[in-house]
């Protein structure tokens, strides 16, 4: 199917109508093809705005629920989002696929191992998929760096870096009142939180779970100050201003693959900077780094005849030569939803998924994989940095060509 076609209508139930959801909401409804068949919100009110945006763009108005479990139920529903909190995002998934719904999650990492399992045994005893919905594998840089990677560009890739650089302190410290569950998970624990944003498109560059997998990892954490000094200047009356804060302010995790490569994240959303999620691709015949967005090619970057020959440029002829062909064929289209148009493309690859009644490009292995990033490292994290074994979900399946391939547009490759 090409981009911008009308397939098979897909019924969705949307679960979780906070800010997020919403905003996701209105991309799925400007795909002609997309019906929304119900919403739902544990809070009544936001269950109450997912019917009004639904009217916004469809003469109807869905089923409002606040129960999910309603709208796993019913048979007018063909598969499901689930936009809420980090913690229940797993435990929906799994009750939805065993209620026949295949199932795409928001981002977010696991609360323990075991739901990650529970996840992968889910989908291995009903066949039925689910896709975390990672953006970032559809962002305009990462799929031309995907590009370039996989016309050997960098050479062989040994080493990727990434982040979720992104002062949160604001939305983290009015979580209580905002109704934002990103605080409790600030207060209580300690480890990368947010892992997906930089693992998914580096999961790609390294080809995980298809001919590579993480094996170990090693993850340390700085002390907790920036969210209690800003709680403490701008909610002093609060009792959260003297309140216990678990999380590290930096949160460095350290994987090793099994093909040798080493993949470093980190976690920095208590101190104030501007946003990044710091990427890093270095081979044995190039680097690129997005924080000074530039790039040395071996060969193809310019060098001079002093001491220090090998130079920096601007990554932005590569960026423009090396666009994947996705992208080229989504300006044509027109860019459209949030966060500079890859939200729609990651919402469209799981539409078409269901229309197709294929495996998703990021399927449920992927997903278990990235999730599981988060309570491993809060092992580490809380051991000093000991190393921790990273369980291989595919029980094997990495090492041989898979058997459930996905086709179209929106295959990673």
């Amino acid at each position: 199917m090409k981009m911008g076609e009308k397939g098979e209508t897909v019924r969705l139930g949307i679960i979780g109508l906070g800010g997020r959801g919403r905003g996701q909401t209105e991309t799925l409804l400007q795909m002609p093809d997309v019906e929304v068949s119900a919403v739902c919100d544990e809070y009544a009110d936001r269950a109450e705005k997912g019917q009004e945006l639904v009217r916004k763009y469809r003469p109807y108005t869905p089923a409002a629920e606040t129960d999910y479990r309603k709208v796993i139920e019913r048979n007018d529903v063909d598969a499901v989002m689930v936009f809420t909190s980090w913690e229940t995002h797993i435990k929906i998934c799994t009750d939805a696929m065993r209620a026949g719904k295949r199932v795409a999650t928001e981002v977010g990492g696991a609360v323990s191992l075991e739901e990650c399992w529970q996840l992968v045994r889910t989908y291995e005893e009903t066949g039925i998929e689910c896709m975390m919905l990672e953006n970032c594998c559809y962002g305009r840089e990462e799929m031309t760096l995907l590009n370039m990677v996989r016309q050997g560009l960098f050479g062989r890739v040994m080493h990727c870096e990434g982040g979720y650089r992104h002062d949160l302190r604001d939305e983290i410290g009015m979580g209580d009142v905002n109704r934002h569950y990103r605080q409790r998970h600030f207060l209580s624990r300690n480890g990368e939180l947010y892992p997906t944003h930089e693992l998914g498109p580096i999961a790609q560059y390294l080809n995980i779970n298809r001919g590579n997998r993480m094996v170990s990892l090693v993850s340390v954490a700085s002390g907790a100050a920036g969210l209690n000094e800003w709680l403490k200047e701008h909610r002093p009356e609060s009792p959260l201003a003297r309140a216990q804060v678990n999380q590290g302010d930096i949160v460095n995790t350290i994987i090793k693959c099994a093909n040798g490569e080493t993949i470093l994240l980190t976690h920095d959303c208590t101190l104030p900077r501007p946003y990044s999620r710091g990427g890093v691709i270095q081979g044995t015949r190039g680097i690129w780094m997005e924080d000074n967005r530039s790039i040395y090619i071996e060969g193809m970057s310019k060098e001079d005849k002093s001491y220090w020959t090998h130079r920096w440029e601007s990554d932005e002829k590569y960026m423009q030569e090396y666009e994947h062909g996705l992208w080229r064929a989504y300006r044509e289209f027109g860019l459209r939803g949030g966060h500079g148009g890859m939200d729609y493309l990651v919402l469209r690859a799981f539409v078409e998924s269901v229309q197709k009644r294929e495996t998703p490009p990021i399927d449920t292995y992927d997903t278990a994989s990235w999730m599981a990033i988060t309570p491993l490292s809060e092992s580490s994290a809380a051991t000093g940095g000991q190393p921790v074994d990273i369980p291989d979900f595919t029980r094997g399946e990495w090492l041989r060509a898979r058997k459930n391939v996905p086709t179209g547009e929106y295959v990673l490759q």
